[in-house]
């Protein structure tokens, strides 16, 4: 197979074959239509995620066809047009029993636990568990993107952050996990502020629905900007960027007894950022994490994208080759934009 591989962390990705992955007896083998470029993915090439092993390809957001399936698939055989969450539960634990494969304490993830889909195929543990079927009227590129960024928001919106048609929902980062958070909340009835530092994804939020932007390069305060948008602090604020300074103006800007919600990753010399406690206890807010979506939960958001209340394509902003992404993604050159780039093209032989 073609695949984009990096020999270092930070250096160069290089497209070159590679030996074709086989089935663990559990698991499956994807043939890959269409993969997304995640800031995730960015932050395990510097070296900040520890499962991954050198030589390494990226990639966890997929969608793809079975072409090859172990011999303790269930549900697989092949010819299946799929997609998967990032997390990938072992099925059989505690966490996994009881529904939570998203917290599976021996997860694996393409990309990280072992290589990902930049490239034309990817195993996949735990088949039965983890796989999630496509209905025909959902395209490969619309559903690689639901896999990290569209799904994380969507739980982080409706299961952890508990989002109720008229609340003010606060969204701190217009990325991917951030754009799709703006149009889920519209999309659920929400009053939704967008934060960003860029004038083009506030303009795709607007676009999107939300009813006030804040500039956060521009605004000095940007908690008294939320609280005086959201008549006094919105009910749901995510952090969907992951520093210091978003994590604490997504609390500050929250109305007394507020949600905050932690999406994005804090890593290096803030991965233990303090929070404002005070303000916490004294406000009585509730602070809580979110870590993706098991698959077994993807049938409510598929069913909002097939009634046409939700429509993820409209984020994605750009289609690349394989080639292409291996080249810009060193200068995140995909990842500062105002959309999801999505690799479709794999440079597959005829």
């Amino acid at each position: 197979m073609r695949a984009a591989v990096y020999e270092a962390f930070e250096g160069p990705l290089t497209v070159r074959d590679c030996a074709d992955p086989a089935p663990a007896p559990h698991g499956v083998v994807l043939d890959v239509q269409a993969t997304g470029i995640c800031r995730s993915d960015w932050h395990g090439w510097r070296g900040h995620d520890p499962d991954i092993r050198l030589p390494h390809v990226p990639g966890h957001e997929l969608a793809g066809v079975v072409v090859a399936a172990g011999r303790d698939v269930r549900a697989y055989r092949g010819g299946e047009r799929v997609t998967v969450p990032f997390v990938c539960g072992c099925g059989d634990c505690r966490d996994c029993r009881a529904g939570h494969q998203q917290v599976c304490a021996r997860q694996t993830q393409p990309g990280f636990t072992h290589w990902g889909s930049y490239a034309q195929y990817v195993a996949i543990d735990h088949a039965d568990v983890n796989l999630v079927p496509l209905p025909e009227s959902l395209d490969f590129v619309t559903a690689a993107s639901l896999g990290c960024r569209f799904a994380t928001a969507y739980r982080a919106v409706v299961a952890q952050g508990k989002l109720r048609a008229g609340e003010f929902l606060a969204v701190h980062g217009c990325g991917g996990v951030g754009l799709s958070a703006v149009m889920i909340g519209v999309a659920l009835g929400a009053r939704v502020i967008a934060i960003d530092v860029d004038a083009g994804r506030l303009a795709v939020a607007r676009d999107l629905g939300a009813i006030a932007t804040v500039d956060a390069s521009r605004e000095g305060d940007v908690a008294a900007a939320v609280a005086a948008a959201s008549e006094g602090g919105a009910e749901l604020s995510l952090d969907a960027f992951g520093s210091a300074a978003t994590c604490r103006n997504s609390i500050l800007g929250l109305r007394r007894r507020g949600r905050h919600v932690q999406v994005g990753l804090l890593t290096g010399d803030e991965r233990e950022a303090p929070l404002p406690m005070a303000e916490i206890i004294a406000r009585e807010l509730c602070v809580v994490g979110s870590h993706g979506m098991q698959a077994p939960a993807y049938a409510p958001m598929l069913g909002m994208i097939a009634d046409g209340r939700l429509s993820p394509g409209r984020l994605v902003a750009r289609r690349v080759s394989l080639e292409d992404a291996a080249a810009g993604f060193g200068d995140e050159r995909y990842l500062r934009g105002d959309g999801i780039t999505v690799i479709d093209r794999f440079g597959r032989a005829t």
